[in-house]
């Protein structure tokens, strides 16, 4: 067990993270902070008061202040705009990139040591700003997408062949964005491929969904976006930490010329564990394959040549 996670932002996202990570007992405390008066407060106080009903005894605080994320272990990041009807998450990129600047230079001054999990939108560029903005190093700044768009693909599977998602294995490469790679040829169920179970129609279009599974919550909440799926991703990923698990799971992370891309954050599978990243793992993919992931390696270049626009205004 942690001694302190913080989670920065105490909307949807935010806090049902919180109440996640009381419920799992994976740190004493768990430190919520949001700008707005009041509502990491009253948010963390009713989660303190779950605690004898649900049996945990995670001490939870709220605060409009980053004093209560001094000793974090880690912080996680669910601070920005959402997204809105219409919106594509990288509308979102220069309001969020003045945000994921002035979260992170805070986390640096109060928690030197903490990893950050990324969680706010675009979430590849936004790694990116929160890597430059702590200083901290590649395997202590990483984001979540690639767990969250494993979950919906798995979830479509599952549906579409009427079986559990216990026995669906698949993840998907990439951005966080329309241009993920869900890996078809790695996917199965309880070992057996995918084009064994279901006609190639059928994988392009639950391909397709996934690729805009978040468009389709907005779709429907209209104000806002998805938080249920999201904060069980991070709580995966906090887990594997705490517990050094080492599980592999597919993450946004630093790359330094795997799967040809250098100095940007894509989601890639790697190994999770005590010290974090602990181990980038590169797959074999065949041409195809190659050709949609670079497409996506350059969705993300592009965000990150934006972001050096808004950082020079």
């Amino acid at each position: 067990m942690l001694e302190r996670i913080s989670v920065i932002g105490a909307g949807n996202v935010g806090a049902t993270l919180a109440q996640r990570l009381a419920e799992a007992e994976l740190s004493r405390v768990v430190a919520l902070v949001d700008i707005v008066d009041g509502v990491p407060q009253g948010k963390a106080l009713d989660m303190l008061e779950s605690g004898p009903v649900y049996g945990y005894d995670t001490k939870v605080v709220g605060s409009n202040s980053y004093d209560i994320v001094k000793g974090s272990d880690i912080v996680v990041v669910t601070a920005g705009m959402p997204r809105k009807p219409g919106m594509s998450r990288d509308d979102l990129l220069e309001v969020n990139t003045k945000i994921m600047t002035d979260v992170c230079t805070n986390i640096k001054n109060n928690a030197p040591n903490a990893m950050i999990i990324v969680v706010s939108n675009p979430l590849d560029a936004m790694c990116h700003v929160a890597l430059q903005a702590s200083g901290f190093p590649h395997n202590r700044v990483f984001g979540m997408a690639g767990v969250l768009d494993t979950a919906r693909f798995r979830t479509f599977i599952a549906e579409e062949l009427d079986v559990s998602v216990e026995q669906v294995n698949a993840f998907v490469l990439g951005g966080h964005g329309d241009s993920m790679v869900p890996l078809v040829r790695y996917s199965n169920v309880a070992g057996i491929p995918l084009t064994a179970l279901m006609s190639q129609a059928t994988i392009d279009k639950l391909v397709d969904r996934a690729r805009k599974g978040g468009a389709e919550i907005v779709g429907y909440l209209k104000t806002g976006s998805a938080f249920y799926a999201p904060s069980a991703s991070v709580t995966e990923m906090i887990e594997s930490i705490v517990k050094d698990k080492k599980k592999i799971l597919p993450c946004a992370v630093y790359l330094t010329g795997q799967y040809g891309a250098n100095g940007l954050y894509v989601g890639v599978p790697v190994k999770l564990g005590r010290n974090g990243i602990e181990e980038i793992i590169e797959i074999e993919l065949d041409a195809a394959e190659k050709k949609m992931l670079q497409i996506s390696i350059d969705d993300v270049a592009a965000n990150v040549e934006k972001i050096k626009g808004v950082a020079a205004v």
